[in-house]
């Protein structure tokens, strides 16, 4: 199955409407979600598609809204590699903005690998 911007754009319409389900219908059972930050080189890795999923869930409990606007998209191969600017309305009111990349692999049209990379913002 070739990825389509289309395919693409709805991963993205599901995590813009902060659906936990909508957003899973995306990911293999076996899928990797590799983090921005942590202390190995790839970040923090989250295996299968139930801790992805606490993980994303956790996110959505924790703001009021978390949005990511597509600033450019490409896909090679079983790769899409999309540019966003994530902003993310608190609950208390604060906002948290900041420009990110994520790289995502698929098969079969599911996701079987996230790598997401963002620009780390000092208080």
């Amino acid at each position: 199955m070739n990825i389509t911007r289309e395919l693409v754009d709805a991963v993205g319409d599901a995590f813009n409407a902060n659906d936990i389900d909508a957003v899973m219908q995306f990911f293999s059972e076996d899928a990797v979600f590799d983090h921005a930050v942590g202390p190995d080189e790839n970040g923090v890795r989250f295996i299968g598609v139930d801790t992805i999923r606490n993980i994303f869930a956790d996110l959505f409990d924790k703001v009021e809204n978390v949005h990511w606007e597509i600033l450019d998209c490409g896909i090679v191969g079983d790769k899409a590699y999309c540019e966003y600017r994530r902003t993310a309305k608190h609950k208390d009111g604060s906002t948290e903005q900041y420009l990110s990349i994520d790289i995502l692999t698929f098969k079969d049209g599911m996701i079987v690998h996230k790598d997401t990379y963002y620009k780390q913002r000092n208080a």
